[in-house]
């Protein structure tokens, strides 16, 4: 046994444990302000995003006028219908309630999980993918207030299921229940675009053939959040789009020391490299 000595006297792990504590220990050693600086900033900008996202929040009937015509616009468009994908989980109830506690739950806990390991092990990856978080987010705002939309589960008469309710697992009360959800903010979707976005950073931060099943994380939560009926296609094209944009403009406007290194490292190579 190996004795990791910010356990106490006595205490030890065993030695796979006790050498990934220490590689932990190591990578955070020093970092407490910037730990916190990091923290405080993400609550501010996610305070001020589910502020913005409250200006539409009671705009019922631009929102169901704009989901008729997104529905219109993608049969011009020929993509296929949402309802087909929904077919595959309404009736069967195995795939529907893990897929209504993956919309509930993957979105953040993902985000939170692998944000934090980036900060932790690859500074370097972190700076640019909260760079390009904060993009994509800020302009999925622009986009909420700009086109509230009502998500398919609320048109019915459309064929459409809302797959939460039906299992009581819905996060959402009514429309005009108040709190602090918008319901009429599913274009875009923000699920999608994170997913996507933190697929991409698992993907350069690591090196391991197995790193590409990151990028399943964004192929089931397209999946999911058209199979529950809380997005539409184009919902995570135009979330696709802004990330796309929000990477092809980073580098133009974030200098190159600021998304590498910068003042967050670097970290000891003996402890950064965790394949």
């Amino acid at each position: 046994m190996v004795a990791v000595g910010f356990g106490g006297p006595g205490v030890s792990f065993p030695p796979a444990l006790a050498e990934r504590a220490e590689r932990v220990r190591a990578a955070v050693h020093g970092r407490g302000g910037e730990a916190i600086g990091q923290l405080a900033l993400t609550t501010v900008l996610y305070l001020a995003y589910r502020v913005g996202r409250m200006f539409t929040a009671d705009d019922t009937m631009h929102a169901m006028g704009n989901a008729h015509a997104i529905l219109g616009f993608e049969d011009r468009l020929g993509l296929p219908e949402e309802t087909t994908v929904q077919a595959i989980f309404v009736d069967r109830s195995f795939l529907a309630v893990p897929a209504n506690f993956y919309y509930a739950t993957a979105h953040f806990t993902v985000a939170v999980a692998v944000l934090l390991w980036l900060w932790t092990f690859r500074p370097e990856h972190y700076r640019w993918t909260r760079n390009l978080m904060v993009a994509l987010t800020g302009g999925a705002l622009v986009v909420h207030v700009l086109m509230p939309l009502a998500p398919p589960r609320m048109l019915p008469q459309y064929g459409f299921v809302d797959l939460a309710a039906v299992h009581g697992q819905s996060v959402y009360g009514a429309p005009d229940s108040g709190g602090l959800s918008n319901q009429f903010a599913a274009m875009p979707s923000l699920h999608v675009g994170w997913a996507l976005l933190l697929a991409f950073a698992v993907v350069a931060a690591t090196r391991t053939p197995w790193r590409w099943l990151a990028l399943a994380h964004p192929v089931i939560t397209t999946l999911v959040v058209v199979g529950t009926g809380n997005h539409y296609w184009l919902d995570a094209i135009v979330a696709i789009t802004l990330l796309a944009a929000a990477a092809a403009i980073h580098p133009l406007v974030v200098p190159e020391s600021a998304t590498a290194w910068g003042v967050m490292g670097p970290v000891e190579s003996t402890v950064a490299i965790t394949r």
